[in-house]
């Protein structure tokens, strides 16, 4: 049982991928352009970068991704109110 522990951790996390992934998708592709260019600026973004990268993390329903991601490492069930979308 011990050996195959690491496969189960990788396996957690190639789900965890492909769910980010899926989450990711839900943004058009000029959205993820600038989703990749406003992280790469960080700290140095103004206002207005803030407030459009907030509304492009939004669209992708971080709540649903984290509770999928959180359902899908913790060995017992999660509640639904933990892990489902908001909407």
């Amino acid at each position: 049982m011990l050996h195959r522990l690491p496969f189960f951790k990788f396996l957690s996390v190639a789900q965890v991928a492909l769910l980010a992934n899926r989450h990711y998708r839900h943004l058009e592709p000029h959205e993820r352009r600038r989703m990749a260019e406003l992280v790469r600026k960080g700290m140095r973004t103004t206002p207005a970068e803030r407030a459009e990268l907030r509304t492009l993390v939004d669209k992708i329903d971080v709540r649903a991704l984290l509770g999928g991601a959180a359902s899908r490492i913790s060995p017992l069930p999660l509640p639904k109110r933990l892990t489902g979308a908001r909407y």
